[in-house]
């Protein structure tokens, strides 16, 4: 596996890769990787003949008062990782390289960014689209993958490449979870152990709502009673539960067409984030 840090090189690197006629996949990440990352690079290699991941923790998308100085980072143990994984390029940036002095741009995806992690956190999902709208420009990718966990990231990253034209087939992974229904998270260490413990709650009052709402309860009530489970369940605050349209984020959720339960948390200074499909039947 090669490890890239300047722009000039990866771009060395890719032209080989292109004039051998490999089909190129990218899996964007922040580090800190598990098992949920490896699953992102697995499906990529079922697409793709060479793929590149990688390890930036993009400060456009942290708030003034979010987690960007304490995220945690270990390249050495996270690119023995992506070698075992078989991936080809392990593209690592420096903020000055992704963001020289004088970047100006900023790239804006309305609608699906607004409700939800868009209002609790004002500007993120600006920062999600500007620095994954470089690393397309990059890479130039054939396909990339996303986790489902990450579900209106994910919208609106389908929203800006719809928009803006790139050649790059998005694909999305399924959340991948603890043996106790927890989703995989790197978020997840900062968890003490009785925190990690209750964190639980939130797969449960995710599945408790679909199973109500799958049964006709009124889905007023069905949230309502997944964010009082969430606080009885140890949680300090919830952002948000919410109920929406897969495709358009919207709350009027048509019967039949496919739905998402989403959800957002605060757990003892960490803030959980998880979601699961469900489909309206009337």
């Amino acid at each position: 596996m090669q490890t890239i840090r300047q722009l000039v090189p990866l771009r060395n690197a890719l032209a080989i890769y292109r004039a051998e006629g490999a089909r190129i996949a990218l899996v964007p990440t922040m580090g800190a990787l598990h098992a949920g990352h490896i699953a992102l690079v697995d499906a990529a290699k079922l697409v793709a003949d060479k793929v590149i991941v990688t390890i930036f923790v993009n400060p456009k998308q942290f708030g003034p008062l979010e987690d960007l100085a304490r995220y945690p980072r270990r390249e050495l143990a996270d690119a023995r990782m992506l070698a075992q994984s078989g991936c080809a390029l392990l593209w690592m940036p420096s903020r000055a390289e992704m963001y020289p002095e004088g970047f100006a741009t900023n790239i804006t995806v309305a609608d699906v960014s607004e409700r939800m992690d868009g209002a609790a956190r004002p500007g993120h999902f600006d920062g999600v689209a500007t620095v994954v709208a470089k690393l397309f420009n990059q890479v130039c990718p054939d396909v990339a993958v996303f986790g489902e966990k990450d579900f209106q990231q994910l919208a609106v990253i389908r929203r800006m490449t719809l928009d803006l034209d790139f050649r790059t087939e998005i694909i999305g992974v399924p959340t991948q979870r603890e043996d106790d229904g927890l989703a995989m998270s790197s978020r997840n260490a900062y968890l003490t152990g009785a925190d990690r413990a209750r964190a639980v709650a939130l797969p449960r009052a995710l599945g408790e709502a679909a199973r109500a709402l799958g049964n006709g309860a009124g889905v007023t009530a069905v949230l309502a009673s997944a964010r009082e489970a969430l606080l009885m369940g140890g949680f300090d605050s919830v952002d948000y539960v919410e109920l929406v349209d897969a495709e358009t984020l919207q709350s009027a959720v048509v019967p039949g067409r496919p739905a998402r339960l989403l959800a957002a948390a605060h757990l003892g200074g960490t803030r959980l984030i998880d979601n699961i499909a469900i489909t309206i039947s009337k």
